[in-house]
């Protein structure tokens, strides 16, 4: 993050976090030492995932390695489905809503109607559930996504993210601030990624950057910035695309989001105009009635008659069968795509990393039979 810039911590709960904090090391110890088990399976497993709560662009990112490994292997994607109305195991397919796996699965499933995408509290169960189906659907690729603290399963490699905006090591433990467990946990990752890095960096701000990371022998480090599309109609029979640079100065916009970091969408959206109103949910956020009339409310102030309501990709599949948005107004709602970007040209070796651990993977089972 840029030099000097605080992060928002609350220091006075240091002692709630000191309690926290034993639980998790004491926990992380049980697995380290084989008393709690970690099981490992056949095929490759890589977990993408963070130590803080929420806000590293864990979703875009695992979508990045499903567009990518898919055009070389059969892929799928394990989520918990958080804030789901179901519980266990369910296998998505064309008819699956939000509801049943949640916002961030659905979206990829939406995205990849061809992924195999599963969601279950318990990741051993979805794996050994994917790995019985017959062989031509089987797995050959099992993304995690979110599963660092999952213990239970040993991934075969692990993509660790941090914010460039609140890096692990300048967070402190939940409630004081918002690590999931102690900053050294990410001696466990193979990959480490900074995430939605300004671009350019300065080359020193990267040198600073790997050394405050304290990268371990065997890490290897990369930086990924965010790429934004074109605006997407959230309800594409009331409406189509609309370009970015079609929006003036004078345009109006009420920005809704129900995510961790909505800071880069409302950067992103006042480089085309000043007058951008943010309404900001908690993450995850699952829209009510109440909440639906305060955004009507909000975007009845705005004057100006191209005033538009720009939400992120996640929100978007919370809202589309909201039945207390009328449909007069339906055209007015928009989202944002975003996208993966390498700094440094790196994206090749990061590929490359990840393919050589699929092949050796391969390899030394083909070895063990």
């Amino acid at each position: 993050m840029p030099a000097g810039k605080a992060i928002k911590t609350y220091p006075f709960l240091a002692p709630l976090a000191w309690l926290y904090g034993s639980a998790v090391r004491w926990r992380n110890r049980l697995f380290d030492r084989g008393v709690l088990p970690s099981e490992r399976y056949p095929v490759p497993v890589i977990c993408i995932g963070n130590v803080t709560v929420g806000g590293t662009g864990k979703t875009p990112h695992t979508e990045y390695l499903v567009r990518f490994l898919s055009q070389h292997y059969r892929v799928a994607v394990i989520s918990r489905g958080y804030k789901r109305k179901t519980s266990g195991f369910i296998l998505a397919d064309e008819q699956t809503d939000s509801r049943e796996i949640g916002d961030e699965p659905f979206q990829m499933k939406k995205k990849f109607p061809g992924l195999l995408l599963a969601v279950d509290s318990d990741r051993r169960h979805a794996i050994r559930t994917l790995l019985q189906l017959p062989e031509a659907e089987r797995p050959e690729v099992i993304l995690l996504d979110d599963a660092f603290q999952h213990r239970y399963v040993a991934p075969s490699l692990s993509v660790l993210l941090t914010d460039y905006n609140r890096p692990y090591y300048r967070d402190r433990l939940l409630p004081a601030g918002r690590l999931r467990e102690p900053a050294r946990a990410a001696c466990r990752a193979d990959i480490l990624l900074v995430t939605k890095c300004a671009t350019p960096l300065p080359e020193s701000e990267y040198r600073t950057i790997t050394d405050e990371l304290d990268v371990q022998p065997g890490q290897q480090l990369f930086f990924t910035g965010i790429a934004y599309g074109e605006l997407e109609p959230v309800f594409p029979a009331s409406g189509g695309k609309r370009l970015l640079q079609d929006i003036r100065p004078g345009n109006e916009i009420l920005a809704v989001s129900g995510i961790a970091s909505p800071e880069p969408l409302l950067n992103e959206l006042r480089r085309y105009t000043p007058q951008v109103t943010a309404m900001n949910f908690p993450d995850h956020h699952l829209f009510n009635s109440k909440d639906i009339e305060r955004i009507r409310k909000e975007f009845g102030k705005m004057k100006t008659p191209d005033k538009i309501i720009v939400v992120t990709e996640k929100d978007a599949v919370r809202l589309i069968n909201h039945t207390d948005i009328e449909e007069e107004w339906k055209s007015r709602f928009f989202y944002l795509p975003i996208t993966v970007t390498f700094h440094r040209n790196q994206e090749n070796a990061f590929r490359e990393i990840i393919l050589q651990h699929i092949r050796t993977f391969e390899q030394n089972s083909l070895y063990a039979k």
